[in-house]
C-alpha cells in the first residue's frame, strides 16, 4: 500500500476516525496499541502477507531477548549469548534475503574452481519491503538494553506495535526505542493543531513526490537507457542534477509524510533531513542527510570501532568500514559499495584539504565555495547510486565529456520535450531557492504555524490543486513506488 494511492487515503481516513473517536481514552492503551498493530500489519501485508512472518519473528525474538537481558543484569556471559541471538536472527534474515545472492555471485570465480555455478545456487525470492529499516530499529532496542541504556518493556503489544508502526515501517525514519517506544505507553490527547500541521506535512510530501520527484524521474530514467554514444554533456549534466534532486525529494517526501501521519495520531518521529543539498562539507552533509541512519551507524558501529585497541588511531579505517557498510546497506551491488567508499574517501580527504582551508576566507565567499564544491562531488558520486552497474556509471561519466556535434544532435531524441525539460529545471531551481530561504530566514516553518489559519488552508488548497493539475498529464503513475522501498 503506497502513501500516494487512493487505497491508502481510504485506509488512513478509517484509521484516524476509529483511533480518535473510539480509542482515545487513558484506559484503552492496550486496545489502542492492538489496533495500531493490526492496521500496521494490514498496511504491510498489502504488498505481500507472507513477509509479515519476518516482522513477527524479529519482534518476538527481540522482545524475549530484551526481557532476558533485563533478568541477566550481572551474568555477562548470558547477556552476550542473548544479544548474539538477537544479532544472529535479525542480521541472518537480512543477509539471507538481501545479500546471499550478491555474495554468491561475487564468489563465482572461486565456485567455478569446484565445478559450481553461482547462478544455480541463487535463492529465488524477492526482497521484503522495509527489511533494512525495521531490522535496524529493533536491533537498537536489544543493543541499548545490553548497554544498560534502556529498560526492557514488559508489554508485548506495545513492543510489537513499536516495531511495525506503519507510518515509518517501510522507509523510516529509523526510530530508537528510547524515543518512540514510551509513546506507545502514554495516552495521547487530541490536538487539533498537531493534526492540521500533520496533514499539511502529508500534502507537502505528496506534492514533492508526485509533482517534483516523479517528473524528474521521467528524464533520468530515459537518460540512463540511452546508448553511451548518445549521451552528450548536456544530457549527462541534466540527468545527474535531476537524479540528485529526485532522490532527495522522493526520500524526504516519504519521511515528511511519515512524520505527518504519525503526528496526526499523536506520535512524534525524528527529523530525517535538514536541507542536505545546502551542506558546506561532507561532514555537514552526513549530519543533514538520512539522519536516523547516519546516527545509527555512528552509535552502533563507529563508536564500538573506536573502543577497540588503537581504535582512535585507526580513524581512517573506521570511517571506510562504516561507509562500506553504508553502501552495502543501500543495496547488494558493487555500485552501492563503491558509492559508499567514495563518500568515505571524500570525508577523509575532501574535508581537511578543501573544506577547512576555505573556512579561512570571509563569508559569504567561504560558504558559497564550500557548498559549491560539496555539491559537485556529491552529485557526481550519486551516479554510482543510480547506475544499474559500473559500466553504466562509466558511460554516464564519459557523457560529461562528450560535446561532439553528433552527440549534441541527440539532445532532441529524448521523449522528454523542451517544455518539460525547462519545467524540470524550474522545479529544481525553485526547490533549491525555497530551501535556501528556509536556511537563511530561520524558523520559517514555526512562523508559518503562527497567526491566522487562513494562510495554512490556502497553502493546503494550493498544494492539493497543484498536485492534481500538474500530476494529470497522463505521464504519471499515481502508485509509483518510493525509491527507498527497494532498500
Amino acid at each position: 500500500m503506497q502513501f500516494n494511492s487512493a487505497t491508502f487515503a481510504v485506509f488512513m481516513l478509517f484509521v484516524l476516525v476509529f483511533y480518535w473517536f473510539f480509542l482515545n481514552h487513558p484506559k484503552r492503551l492496550n486496545t489502542r496499541n492492538s489496533f495500531i498493530l493490526c492496521v500496521s500489519y494490514l498496511f504491510y501485508g498489502w504488498w505481500d502477507w507472507r513477509f509479515l512472518s519476518l516482522i513477527v519473528i524479529s519482534s518476538g525474538v527481540d522482545f524475549v531477548v530484551g526481557l532476558k537481558l533485563g533478568e541477566e543484569e550481572k551474568d555477562r556471559r548470558q547477556r552476550k549469548i542473548w544479544l548474539g541471538l538477537s544479532l544472529l536472527t535479525n542480521l541472518g534474515m537480512l543477509g539471507a534475503f538481501k545479500y546471499f545472492n550478491f555474495f554468491l555471485e561475487s564468489a563465482d570465480v572461486a565456485l567455478q574452481l569446484f565445478g559450481l555455478n553461482a547462478f544455480d545456487l541463487r535463492l529465488q525470492w524477492i526482497l521484503p519491503v522495509g527489511i533494512s529499516f525495521y531490522t535496524f530499529q529493533t536491533l537498537s532496542y536489544t543493543i541499548d538494553i545490553y548497554r544498560g541504556q534502556l529498560k526492557p518493556v514488559s508489554n508485548p503489544i506495545s513492543f510489537f506495535a513499536f516495531v511495525a508502526f506503519f507510518p515509518q515501517l517501510v522507509a523510516g525514519p529509523i526510530e530508537r526505542a528510547k524515543l518512540l517506544l514510551p509513546q506507545f505507553e502514554n495516552h495521547h490527547k487530541f490536538n487539533e493543531k498537531a493534526v492540521k500541521s500533520g496533514l499539511l506535512l502529508v500534502l507537502w510530501g505528496l506534492f514533492k513526490k508526485i509533482v517534483i520527484a516523479d517528473r524528474l524521474a521521467l528524464y533520468v530514467n530515459e537518460a540512463y537507457m540511452l546508448p553511451g554514444a548518445d549521451i552528450s554533456g548536456p544530457i549527462a549534466i541534466t540527468a545527474i542534477v535531476f537524479f540528485t534532486l529526485q532522490l532527495y525529494v522522493d526520500f524526504s517526501a516519504y519521511s515528511e509524510i511519515a512524520i505527518g501521519l504519525a503526528r496526526m495520531l499523536g506520535f512524534k518521529l525524528s527529523t530525517n533531513f535538514v536541507r542536505p543539498l545546502l551542506a558546506n562539507g561532507f561532514a555537514d552533509l552526513w549530519a543533514r542527510w538520512h539522519i536516523s541512519l547516519t546516527t545509527w551507524f555512528r552509535d552502533y558501529i563507529m563508536l564500538p570501532l573506536r573502543k577497540l585497541p588503537n581504535g582512535k588511531r585507526r580513524r581512517a579505517l573506521n570511517v571506510m568500514i562504516v561507509f562500506f557498510i553504508t553502501g552495502l546497506w543501500h543495496g547488494a551491488s558493487w555500485t552501492f559499495v563503491l558509492w559508499g567508499l567514495v563518500n568515505g574517501g571524500f570525508l577523509l580527504l575532501f574535508e581537511p584539504f578543501v573544506i577547512r582551508p576555505l573556512n579561512q576566507l570571509p563569508n559569504p565567499i567561504s560558504r558559497i565555495l564550500r557548498t559549491g564544491f560539496t555539491t559537485i562531488f556529491m552529485y557526481g558520486a550519486l551516479v554510482l547510486f543510480r547506475a544499474p552497474d559500473l559500466n553504466a556509471a562509466g558511460v554516464m561519466y564519459a557523457g560529461l565529456f562528450n560535446w561532439s556535434d553528433a552527440a549534441m544532435g541527440m539532445n532532441h531524441q529524448l521523449l522528454f520535450s523542451d517544455n518539460e525539460w525547462i519545467f524540470g529545471w524550474f522545479l529544481v531551481i525553485g526547490l533549491l531557492s525555497f530551501e535556501a530561504w528556509q536556511e537563511y530566514r530561520g524558523k520559517l516553518i514555526e512562523r508559518f504555524y503562527e497567526g491566522p489559519g487562513l494562510k495554512r488552508w490556502l497553502v493546503a488548497y494550493v498544494l492539493v490543486m497543484a498536485t492534481v493539475i500538474l500530476g494529470s498529464y497522463g505521464v504519471y503513475v499515481l502508485d509509483k513506488q518510493f525509491i527507498y522501498f527497494q532498500f
